[in-house]
C-alpha cells in the first residue's frame, strides 16, 4: 500500500506522486485486525446459531410487548419478518421519558426518538416525537428480555 513516501532513508526522502502524497498519518491497522477477529468469532459461533438466537429473542420480546395494555409495537405482525429491532411506545409517554424510565427503573437501555426517520414517524406512524427501539443480538439474554418486558409493563400501568 502506497503512502505519503515512495522511499525514505536516514538522509533523504522521496514523496509519492499526487494524490497519494497528501495522505496523512499511518493507515488504519488496528481496525482491519479487529474486524478480522470479529469475523472469526462470529464464524466460530456459527451464523445459523446467531440467527436462531436472535429469532428466539425477537419472538419473546414481540409476544411480551404486544400483550401489555397501552403498549404499541410497530412493524410487521408476522414474527418471521421481524429483524432484531423492535420499535414500540408506551401509551402517550414521550419516547425519551419512557426510555429514561426503563433505564432508571431496570437499567434497560433503548434508543428513543425519531430514529433518523422523522418523516416516517410523523406521516406513517403519526408519532411526531418518535418511538423507543430495542435492538437485539447475540449478546442479549432471556433475562434481559424479561426485564425489558416487566419494566415496560410497570411503566405502562403507572402511565395510565
Amino acid at each position: 500500500m502506497a503512502g505519503i513516501y515512495d522511499d525514505i532513508g536516514l538522509d533523504y526522502y522521496r514523496l509519492t506522486e499526487s494524490p497519494m502524497r497528501f495522505e496523512a498519518g499511518t493507515p488504519a491497522i488496528a481496525e482491519p485486525i479487529g474486524l478480522g477477529r470479529a469475523v472469526d468469532y462470529l464464524e466460530e459461533i456459527g451464523m445459523e446459531n446467531i440467527e436462531a438466537h436472535e429469532r428466539w429473542l425477537v419472538e419473546k420480546i414481540y409476544r411480551g410487548l404486544t400483550e401489555i395494555p397501552h403498549v404499541e409495537v410497530y412493524g410487521p405482525q408476522e414474527i418471521e419478518k421481524i429483524a432484531g429491532i423492535i420499535s414500540f411506545n408506551i401509551g402517550n409517554l414521550h419516547p425519551h421519558d419512557a426510555a429514561l424510565a426503563l433505564d432508571v427503573s431496570a437499567k434497560v437501555m433503548v434508543r428513543s426518538g425519531r430514529q433518523c426517520a422523522f418523516l416516517l414517524m410523523k406521516e406513517l406512524l403519526n408519532r411526531r416525537e418518535g418511538v423507543k427501539r430495542a435492538s437485539l443480538h447475540l449478546c442479549n439474554t432471556k433475562e434481559e428480555i424479561e426485564k425489558l418486558i416487566s419494566a415496560t409493563s410497570e411503566i405502562a400501568k403507572s402511565s395510565t
